[in-house]
């Protein structure tokens, strides 16, 4: 009895510690969020990054992307990594507003007036904004870009604040500004949506006006929706690719460091190739007059006087914002780099 005891343990032993050895051989799967198509242009140079990636562990830790908001919006998303279901996402600044909402005031309407002004802003601002994802239980592995954003419709133009009265127009869940510009302008009863439901309401024509950058309407399938597009940008949106903290101190130190110098290669590549490919969409949506290439959509260019309108709308917005939704210091600081 005894001898078959002994036998029947060894046995278990044996058949433990080869299930434990076969489970340390498989590779570790870090989940990662994103509202891009796995064929845009954020897809595909995020696939370069989970081979790179892969290739650096020697494919003890890889990368599984969920595409195309699988994994719900970026709220959604922000969420699931504090729970643990997620690992990380690319998001945009709602989302990163959900970790740190000071981060928002980089997209304060006005405030900008060109990529180069964003970025000096956001590199004063970025050991201020790291160290509080950190405490909020993020890790930022790179700041990244999704476009100059223009003004988009359907049957008509939007030359002024006015032009958007009784309009069918949105705010994505989570965003303080577009709610409070909306205010200011009065007669307007915008819809709050999640991106993934925005086709849907352009194509039944509760929403026929949109906000964005040229690439990010392109990708998201809005763009087939609307007809006429503002010459003039009125924000920079941006994004960031941001991870659990938790997650990452339990990674090995060099898998850690792979991470790290891997995702801020790929921020890198994104900045670069999303702020050229936006720049392609806006001419194939608005064209050049100049040179006599037109665009699929009507452009056209708002006056001295109506852009004077526009700016007093910014200003009117982010005093209101300065007075209570965000911290006036960090304000500040973010005016004072634009400059």
């Amino acid at each position: 009895m005894f001898r078959r005891y002994f036998v029947w343990l060894a046995a278990f032993v044996l058949v433990t510690s080869a299930s434990a050895a076969a489970s340390a051989a498989d590779p570790v799967v870090l989940k990662i969020g994103t509202l891009a198509p796995a064929d845009s242009t954020w897809g595909r140079v995020f696939k370069v990054w989970q081979k790179g990636f892969s290739e650096r562990t020697s494919g003890a830790v890889t990368i599984q992307f969920f595409w195309n908001g699988q994994q719900g919006d970026e709220i959604s998303m922000v969420g699931k990594i504090r729970t643990g279901q997620l690992d990380g996402a690319a998001i945009t600044a709602v989302g990163l507003g959900q970790i740190y909402k000071q981060v928002l005031v980089l997209q304060l309407p006005g405030v900008f007036t060109s990529w180069d002004k964003l970025d000096a802003a956001r590199n004063k601002m970025k050991g201020q904004f790291d160290a509080e994802f950190e405490k909020a239980g993020f890790k930022n592995l790179g700041w990244g870009d999704v476009g100059a954003a223009h003004n988009m419709s359907k049957g008509f133009e939007v030359r002024t604040p006015k032009d958007l009265k009784r309009k069918g127009v949105f705010y994505e869940k989570g965003d303080p500004i577009a709610p409070m510009i909306y205010q200011l302008i009065g007669d307007i009863t915008p819809k709050e949506l999640g991106v993934p439901e925005i086709t849907a309401a352009l194509t039944s024509g509760a929403v026929n006006v949109v906000d964005a950058p040229p690439l990010a309407a392109e990708q998201l399938q809005w763009a087939p929706q609307l007809d006429h597009i503002n010459r003039m940008v009125d924000g920079y949106a941006i994004g960031a690719l941001v991870f659990s903290s938790t997650k990452f101190k339990s990674l090995p130190a060099d898998v850690q460091t792979a991470l790290v110098e891997t995702g801020g290669v790929s921020a890198n590549a994104l900045t670069k190739s999303i702020r050229a490919a936006d720049d392609a969409a806006y001419l194939r949506l608005a064209g050049d007059p100049a040179k006599g290439v037109k665009g699929r959509m009507t452009d056209y260019t708002t006056t001295p006087a109506e852009n004077a309108e526009w700016a007093k709308l910014f200003a009117d917005a982010r005093a209101k914002l300065k007075a209570g939704t965000f911290n006036a210091e960090t304000v500040d600081a973010v005016e004072a780099a634009a400059k």
